[in-house]
Order: structure tokens, then C-alpha cells, then sequence
């Protein structure tokens, strides 16, 4: 009798865990930067291979080593100022605190330092990233669901069928 009860309360707890699971791992299309890749609903952190440097999505901060630490800030440093963000390579990486284990990121993607092969949000025509609001697109998207929303009165309806 224990055994099943052990076992009901392991399901119960791994269905709560990973339905939070889910829920955290949402859709953030709307928060990454437009400079980031293309191909990703969810992206906690991107990994800057050229730099050797990290920008945690939610935050909104860059992780980069100064001394020997890992500084966060909401800026680059002044020796990256050059820096383009919207022609090098971002690794998406979904792990808390990535930079802890930067020796090994650093040699996983060793590879894509100097790449310029990735799409970005901002050039996306797909129509998913319009969500975000730094996107080109974002005004001609939102005015159309304005319009699609606040018009809902005649969706559905036939206009022969309307009354005269």
C-alpha cells in the first residue's frame, strides 16, 4: 500500500513539476532583443561566442568577465563598443547562470567566432516575431489586431445574411 501511495504522490509531484516546467519555459518571442536569432520561442541567455560573453534575455543584462570576474551590467563595456550585435553569431543557451560553466561553452562554440550566417529577429518576415515591440513590423502588427479584435462584431457573418 505504501508502494502505491509513493507512486501516485511521484506522479503528482513530476505532472506539478513539469507543467511549472512549461509555464517557465514559455514563449518569449516579445522580450529577446531583435538583434537575436531567429528560430526560438523561449531564449533565457545567448552566448556572444566572439566575445566571449553572455546576455541574459529576461534581465536584459550582459555577463563579461572584468578582473577575472563575471560582471553583469546593462551594457557592454567600452573595449566592445564596436561590438555588432546584429552580425555575429548568439548561441541560445537555457541553463541559469551559463557563465559559470564558460570553459565549456567556450569550447563547444569555439567554432562560430567570426560567423555572420544567422538571422535575426529584426529581419524576420515571419510573422511571430511581430509580437515584439522593437521589431520593424510591430505597429503594422498590432494596428492589425486592433482591427481584427475590435471588429469581431461581423467576424463570422455572411453578409447576406445581415439584416435590412
Amino acid at each position: 500500500m505504501r508502494y502505491v501511495l509513493v507512486l501516485i504522490a511521484a506522479v503528482l509531484l513530476s505532472s506539478t513539476v513539469d507543467a511549472q516546467l512549461r509555464i517557465n519555459l514559455g514563449f518569449n518571442v516579445d522580450r529577446q532583443p531583435v538583434w537575436g536569432p531567429t528560430g526560438y520561442d523561449h531564449a533565457e541567455y545567448y552566448y556572444l561566442p566572439d566575445i566571449e560573453a553572455y546576455y541574459n534575455v529576461p534581465q536584459h543584462k550582459y555577463y563579461y568577465q572584468e578582473k577575472g570576474r563575471w560582471i553583469g551590467r546593462s551594457t557592454l563595456p567600452y573595449r566592445y563598443r564596436n561590438f555588432d550585435l546584429y552580425h555575429s553569431y548568439k548561441v541560445v543557451v537555457n541553463e541559469p547562470t551559463p557563465y559559470r560553466n564558460h570553459a565549456m561553452y567556450r569550447d563547444k562554440y569555439a567554432s562560430f567566432k567570426g560567423r555572420h550566417d544567422q538571422e535575426v529577429i529584426r529581419d524576420s518576415r515571419d510573422s511571430k516575431y511581430y509580437v515584439n515591440p522593437n521589431h520593424p513590423e510591430h505597429k503594422n502588427w498590432s494596428k492589425q489586431q486592433k482591427h481584427d479584435n475590435g471588429n469581431g462584431k461581423d467576424k463570422g457573418r455572411d453578409k447576406n445574411s445581415e439584416r435590412k
